[in-house]
């Protein structure tokens, strides 16, 4: 039985509002055995003497990544992808597919889930989980395109939701919708059903259409403040339902461009342990400056740290944003570092159902980042190995 012992100056499990200062940590094969404060029972294997550990990082929203678009499908891009995250602190991230039409997301989701040369038919690669596909149309809102195609939007019917249930089977963890299209609420109950997390976005929707939604079995906002109707004083719209409804659990794009950061500091104080953090990073993110693929259609990436990338008519389209970079943006915005820590990690774990992710207690898989000073990845560890060291 192979065993590591980490000792760290400073340590936020995650599952609790407490730093550990100084901690350590003893992992056994692949899972996290012990968690102790203090001094370690031993010579410690490993010394972190600055930063911070923390749990794994955990994205539920990457569209593409180091110039890749992940609904291609690729097998060698996917691995790619998997194996450079974690140099960004993420250990485990949800491959996003943006709306295209129903045939084209039902082969891609066939592929993926297992078909012949499927990523999903193989063991997990190197580096950073593949937890599942997240569907972000095409049942949205033109009213709310945002960065996808209007022509490719369509109604939720039973036998495209049907389609995709079919194809995704195994693999579809995330559909993304608008709950006020025909037939939305009898498509979020189904999914609901098959054990799909449905996502509320890209979406006019009403604040009373937000609560059908979640009374039918949505459980999550895509991308809160982002390609939905505000919030008025008068209307609440989607942003103020979803941060006053505690069975909504909402992702927010912490970049500082998506959503600026007194809202940001707002949202966290409004729904305290119910918002997550994501990059809904596109194929320009870890890329210089230049132009890339969104969607089947080109985006533009701007010079300038944390630029989000846009199309051409100027509407942002995804992000070139790191995790642990929005983390810091949180930390440094007041959030607060466990806080920050559990936006990264523990909630959206959970709001997936994989509680042996996003902590640091015995049990957990032992997925752990080392940030430095600045919050930037010093080292990341997959199941107990050392996938990134800088």
């Amino acid at each position: 039985m192979a065993e590591l012992l980490i000792a760290a100056e400073r340590i936020v499990p995650a599952a609790a509002p407490e730093v550990i200062c100084p901690g350590y940590v003893l992992i056994r094969d692949t899972e996290i055995a012990v968690v102790g404060e203090g001094p370690p029972p031993r010579p410690a294997d490993i010394r972190l003497d600055t930063g911070v550990l923390v749990p794994g990082l955990v994205d539920l929203q990457v569209n593409g990544y180091f110039g890749a678009e992940l609904d291609a499908v690729r097998l060698d891009e996917w691995r790619m992808v998997a194996g450079r995250l974690p140099q960004t602190g993420t250990t485990a991230f949800m491959p996003t597919f943006i709306t295209a039409p129903v045939p084209r997301l039902s082969a891609a989701l066939r592929q993926a889930a297992g078909e012949p040369g499927g990523p999903a038919a193989r063991s997990r690669p190197p580096g950073a989980r593949i937890l599942g596909v997240h569907l972000e149309g095409p049942f949205i809102s033109p009213l709310r395109a945002g960065a996808h195609n209007p022509e490719w939007m369509t109604e939720p019917s039973p036998e495209a939701i049907g389609e995709l249930l079919g194809a995704g089977d195994g693999i579809l963890k995330i559909v993304t919708l608008a709950p006020e299209l025909p037939g939305a609420l009898e498509a979020v109950a189904r999914l609901a059903a098959a054990g799909i997390l449905v996502s509320i976005g890209h979406t006019d929707a009403r604040a009373s259409q937000v609560v059908a939604a979640a009374g039918a079995g949505a459980r999550m906002v895509t991308h809160l403040f982002n390609a939905q109707r505000p919030l008025h004083h008068r209307e609440p719209g989607v942003p103020g339902q979803a941060l006053a409804d505690p069975r909504l659990t909402s992702g927010l794009i912490a970049d500082l461009h998506h959503v600026a950061q007194p809202v940001c500091v707002i949202a966290f104080a409004a729904a305290p342990d119910r918002v997550f953090l994501v990059t809904d990073a596109a194929a320009c993110a870890g890329m210089p400056p230049g132009r890339y693929m969104l969607g089947g259609a080109p985006i533009e990436l701007p010079a300038g740290d944390g630029v989000p990338p846009v199309r051409a008519d100027g509407t942002l389209a995804g992000s070139a944003l790191r995790m642990d970079a929005a983390l810091a943006n949180m930390v440094r915005a007041g959030v607060g570092l466990p806080r920050a820590v559990a936006a990264a990690t523990r909630i959206p774990a959970d709001l997936i159902g994989r509680p042996q992710l996003g902590r640091i207690l015995p049990g957990a898989e032992a997925d752990l980042t080392w940030l430095g000073e600045d919050l930037r990845t010093r080292a990341t560890w997959v199941a107990g190995e050392l996938v990134y060291h800088h």
